[in-house]
């Protein structure tokens, strides 16, 4: 009954051959037409001592056993071997007409090592950097009497004056230090331990207006004049953009409140979203492209300087800071950028094919490799990741091998032949 089951399918083999190759029929028995497809013969040869890989199915099926087995016609699988896989292989490879290999433009490229780049994209929005923002508030009560910097969004230098204000506190700490220093005056013939005591108070009223934050510029004045003055001028600490001002003129303010909040945006952050899944290619000192909406057809470089800890479980993303030069102020906080991170898989060459020439049905990889001058052999691989047009082949392919990289649906014909026998073997 067994072997009246082998005819049956060889029956089979011989109609499915003639369907998946048409005119077929009417050129029986001629091997070699143009179009014709069939498999090679398998070559003998003496397997010695070598290792043996793995058994593969003896009908050409995508399954695959590390120890000897049959399958369900009772067929045992073939091995095959480390050092001597062209053997054991040659049964599950197929031939194409040379005329039809060039007709249909079939391509191959040899596999080869190299880095393949992952590009990772995201989007993000500019910002501020954080340790150039700056907030001006006072130590003291006081009333702003007249404003220098009295427009949101006005650029300012370091030293360039603010705001004028009175400070009833300070002017009171002015006349303190300078009657300290009238007392020293006075006091210069009298014995050590006065003068020190002169000196001493003289010293601590001077701390009191540092302590207030009075500039040394208006400390010298003072000292140089002995004039306390009315009014104080408030300088910027840095130089930036006023983001935001609280300061009205003629407004009384309390000790701690914020008047202005000063940003030095020669150097910006983008907070990008990078999804969870390409985490792991991502990490601190990575260089980054950024373009913005709102200035097409240019690309700004920067790096990666923190990847936040938490990840936010409803976008699924992770905040991934990117420092940016920024030295003509054209990237202003709140612009919506768009980001890409070159990554590299696997962190060093390995070898890697054109992804055009891997086949992938979800269940198995696989990829072409030449044989010969017509002659293709599907080859199981397992592959790894993808990026720049290649894909890495982490096992199954050998550097140096060739693959085929366009018209793979032609050859694979010959694996549809083979699924569609086992199909009917059951």
């Amino acid at each position: 009954m067994r072997g009246s089951g082998f005819v049956r399918l060889g029956w089979l083999a011989v109609c499915l051959t003639m369907l998946a190759a048409p005119g077929a029929h009417a050129q029986e028995g001629h091997e070699g037409h143009e179009g014709h497809v069939h498999t090679a013969a398998p070559a003998n040869g003496q397997t010695g001592e070598k290792k043996i890989l793995y058994y593969r199915n003896p009908m050409g099926l995508p399954d695959t056993s590390p120890t000897p087995k049959k399958d369900s016609m009772g067929m045992d699988y073939v091995p095959v071997y480390a050092d001597d896989a062209a053997p054991a292989d040659a049964a599950n490879a197929v031939r194409i007409n040379l005329d039809k290999v060039q007709k249909l433009g079939v391509k191959t490229e040899v596999a080869t090592r190299r880095p393949v780049t992952r590009t990772i994209r995201a989007v993000g929005t500019v910002t501020v950097d954080e340790r150039r923002l700056h907030v001006v508030t006072r130590k003291y009560e006081g009333w702003i009497e007249k404003l220098h910097a009295d427009v949101t969004g006005q650029s300012v230098k370091r030293g360039q004056p603010l705001m004028e204000v009175y400070a009833p506190s300070l002017v009171l700490a002015q006349q303190e230090y300078l009657a300290a220093l009238r007392a020293g005056s006075a006091l210069a013939n009298a014995d050590p331990e006065t003068r020190r005591t002169a000196e001493d108070l003289a010293e601590s009223a001077l701390n009191r207006l540092r302590n207030q934050d009075l500039a040394e510029g208006q400390i010298k004045r003072l000292q140089e004049q002995r004039k306390e003055s009315r009014t104080l001028t408030i300088a910027s600490p840095v130089g930036g953009v006023v983001l935001e001002k609280n300061a009205i003129q003629g407004m009384r303010f309390m000790p701690g409140e914020m008047l202005y909040r000063i940003a030095d945006l020669a150097t910006v952050w983008v907070l990008a979203d990078v999804f969870e899944q390409d985490m792991g290619l991502v990490q601190e000192g990575q260089a980054a492209s950024v373009t913005l909406n709102a200035l097409p057809g240019r690309t700004f470089s920067g790096k990666v300087t923190f990847i936040h800890p938490v990840l936010n479980p409803e976008t699924r993303t992770v905040k991934v800071r990117i420092e940016l030069p920024n030295p003509k102020g054209e990237l202003r906080p709140a612009l919506y950028a768009t980001v890409e991170l070159a990554a590299r898989s696997g962190g060093g060459e390995r070898i890697a094919v054109p992804d055009s020439a891997l086949l992938d049905s979800g269940s198995r990889q696989a990829v072409l490799v030449e044989r010969g001058e017509g002659l293709y052999e599907p080859r199981v691989v397992r592959a790894g990741g993808k990026g720049n047009g290649f894909v890495e082949i982490l096992e199954g392919l050998r550097e140096g091998e060739k693959v085929v990289v366009r018209a793979n649906f032609l050859i694979d014909a010959e694996a549809n032949l083979r699924a569609a026998l086992g199909h009917f073997s059951h």
